[in-house]
């Protein structure tokens, strides 16, 4: 749609003594498929240390049926499904992916992106490693199978030191699985009981979907293991966060919990303090579905106006790999939207958008509520404006595409159309998540990097260093 931005991927851990480990790793990574729909997998270990590992691209669905979850034996599983952020889309980049060196034989999911992997890499294949992806999180899992240490936590925390950027993993060994969060703790993570096992998951919503009680998030630095003694935890050396505050915004799923919030509270609240911000009269509130509609339920909450839907979407585009003709695709936004226009002739509207990137769906969306009749079209952002592109784990356009690195409030206004626009506070933003304000990675509004990043750093850069050797 040109103005969508996407998450690194969604990740799981399962411990089940009773052998289905696979099977509940399914309906985790299927929980987690709005943060990557590339490909997904799924890696066991069973009796004797045999492994098995099944991926495919496309959708969770379509990667897994009954067949292959049953050639994923054992008690241990890791799944993954991938939105890529370091690496092109292909087979070859599906996770988890495997790693062999001193430390023995490990696979390992990821979601995040590990800013130096270039050095990482460089100085892996001096040591001998071999790779067969071109993503940062093949150079995890190489580092962490060569990094010296008498045990794997001994071994994560020497990982800790020399990977820069974010990483929220999941690590399958012969004797356990090992779930870690970077020392900043960017990408979320959390663990539950289930059962007489555990699982770990990037959102609670996974740990919901199969029936698992969430104990907590883990911490930023910290290591967990999982194995047949039970749960074991190595306390983070770390006593910073920098939380991404765009999960909270736009990635996570409504019905997560993150940081003990409600998802779906924290956006209601964005809305409200939208309109206390900047109050308008108008007819009804509206939003640009999906994960826009709960601040639109704040806004109208707050402002005493009517929410209404005006928008239905279309929740299959964008869910395939047959590529659209030219006017097909020049019909995007009638594709993704229908308009209800019994719900707009005649009214003016307050429009309620999560973020605007680039600025050219959201121009559309206003158009099209024009021609079914809106008098007028405010449009309200539950994000400030976004300035700068991310360098930990989402996939944002560079400066130059960054519609509000490049113009003002008011020259944005007549791009998109609107009558009005206003974004949302940096710090009404973070009172609405309810915490402290150097709690969070704002970024991507405030270019203030936790991590020194390269300039020239984009999603690329292996493929490029692949086609060089």
């Amino acid at each position: 749609m040109g103005n969508q931005i996407n998450d690194a991927c969604g990740v799981v851990g399962v411990f089940s003594p009773t052998g289905d480990a696979a099977r509940v790793a399914f309906f985790g990574i299927f929980s987690l498929q709005h943060r990557g729909q590339e490909s997904a997998g799924i890696a066991t270990i069973s009796e004797g240390g045999i492994e098995h590992v099944h991926t495919g691209n496309g959708l969770v669905s379509g990667v897994f049926d009954e067949n292959n979850l049953r050639n994923l034996p054992g008690p241990m599983a890791i799944g993954h499904t991938r939105y890529s952020t370091t690496g092109i889309s292909s087979i070859e980049n599906a996770q988890p992916v495997h790693a062999s060196g001193p430390n023995g034989d490990i696979f390992v999911a990821h979601n995040g992106n590990i800013v130096n992997s270039l050095d990482l890499r460089n100085e892996l294949e001096e040591l001998g490693a071999t790779f067969s992806t071109t993503t940062d999180s093949e150079v995890a899992a190489v580092l962490l199978a060569y990094i010296n240490g008498d045990t794997w936590e001994s071994r994560i925390k020497t990982f800790m030191i020399k990977a820069k950027g974010s990483y929220s993993l999941t690590i399958l060994t012969k004797d356990a699985i090992y779930a870690v969060r970077d020392p900043l703790g960017f990408r979320p993570l959390c663990f539950g009981v289930l059962g007489q096992g555990w699982i770990v998951a990037s959102e609670t919503c996974a740990l919901d979907n199969v029936g698992a009680l969430l104990e907590r998030d883990i911490n930023p630095g910290e290591i967990v293991r999982l194995d047949l003694e039970g749960i074991h935890s190595t306390p983070s050396q770390s006593d910073t966060s920098k939380f991404c505050i765009f999960e909270n915004i736009y990635f996570a799923r409504p019905d997560s919990i993150l940081d003990g919030n409600r998802v779906y509270t924290s956006r209601e609240s964005m809305g409200a303090a939208l309109f206390r911000q900047s109050p308008i009269k108008a007819d009804l509130v509206t939003a640009i579905p999906d994960s826009a509609i709960p601040a639109a339920v704040g806004y109208a909450r707050e402002s005493g106006i009517i929410f209404e839907d005006t928008l239905i979407k279309n929740r299959n585009v964008g869910r395939t790999f047959i590529k659209p003709t030219q006017e097909l695709r020049d019909e995007g936004v009638r594709a993704k939207f229908t308009p209800l226009v019994e719900n707009i002739r005649g009214r003016n509207i307050v429009l309620i958008d999560d973020s605007i990137v680039r600025g050219t769906t959201t121009p559309e969306v206003v158009k099209l509520l024009r021609e079914s009749g809106a008098l007028k079209v405010h449009v309200r952002v539950c994000a400030p404006p976004i300035k700068y592109p991310c360098h930990y784990g989402i996939d944002m356009p560079s400066r130059a595409e960054l519609i509000a690195s490049n113009n003002t409030i008011d020259e944005i206004r007549d791009k998109l159309g609107a009558d009005s626009l206003e974004y949302l506070d940096i710090n009404l933003l973070r009172e609405a998540v309810g915490g402290q304000p150097d709690r969070y990675c704002d970024a991507c509004f405030t270019g203030d990097y936790p991590i020194p990043v390269q300039l020239e750093l984009d999603k690329f850069v292996l493929d490029r260093e692949e086609k060089k050797g």
